[in-house]
């Protein structure tokens, strides 16, 4: 779940759909008054698939989407990239960098890097798209270099040049990022 929207989706999943008595949700989170047999946390699931959601029930699957939920938050930071992700995750988490980005990527399929970097192109197409700011002004709120960098990786990530994509101008939901 990345934004106040996901977490009442899944709070009317919780309890109006499945009838379940919900104790707390936020981002990333349930938690729920009573115990699911295998039958009901199926049907769970699969109504939160219908939304775009998922269930995370393994060790390792909790911890990637604690991942995410904190790469999502910080990627939304003013002055993102000021601070290298790697510190970022260690302030967060209990574990070496190392362990992570293997539970990552195991899970995944991908590394954190990537995904990181997918979340930064995704809110520079949001910055690109409001238009209220310029893209060196973009490149530095995003902790990029130079705007010769943050266009190099754009259109790396992209197939496109930012200004093509200010005239095209097609993002994803971080769900699917």
């Amino acid at each position: 779940m990345v934004c106040r929207h996901c977490v009442e989706s899944v709070k009317q999943i919780l309890s109006n759909e499945m009838g379940l008595s919900v104790r707390h949700v936020e981002l990333g989170s349930a938690e729920i008054e009573q115990t699911l047999s295998k039958a009901d946390l199926k049907r769970l699931s699969n109504a939160l698939q219908r939304e775009g959601f998922e269930l995370i029930q393994s060790r390792e699957a909790k911890i990637v989407d604690e991942i995410k939920c904190r790469l999502i938050e910080y990627s939304r930071e003013e002055l993102s990239g000021r601070m290298s992700m790697v510190n970022i995750l260690s302030e967060k988490f209990n574990l070496s960098y190392n362990t992570m980005s293997r539970i990552f990527s195991e899970v995944e399929g991908r590394s954190i890097e990537n995904y990181y970097m997918n979340l930064r192109i995704e809110r520079v197409k949001e910055l690109i798209k409001y238009q209220q700011l310029s893209l060196s002004e973009i490149a530095d709120m995003m902790g990029y270099s130079s705007v010769a960098h943050l266009s190099r990786q754009f259109k790396q990530f992209t197939g496109l040049t930012p200004s093509q994509f200010r005239e095209i101008g097609i993002r994803k939901s971080l769900s699917e990022v």
